[in-house]
């Protein structure tokens, strides 16, 4: 009777996916450093930028609702 739940705020889960959909994204845009796609402005690798933005913000949702032991 004396257990304590402990509620995951969706907010972590949000970040740590948009960490996971981060590291993919620029994982592939490193990828395509050695041989990049015949598509205009394909010299910004916009792949390996959207990647960094998305794992910047996940990690800030992670960090900011880490599960807390109260």
């Amino acid at each position: 009777m004396g257990e304590d739940h402990h509620i995951i705020p969706v907010w972590f889960f949000v970040g740590l996916l948009l960490v996971t959909y981060g590291v993919l994204i620029m994982g592939s845009g490193i990828v395509q450093f050695s041989d990049p796609p015949p598509t205009v402005l394909s010299e910004l690798h916009a792949p390996v930028w959207w990647g960094a933005v998305l794992i910047l913000i996940g990690g800030v949702y992670v960090y900011f609702f880490w599960p807390k032991k109260s």
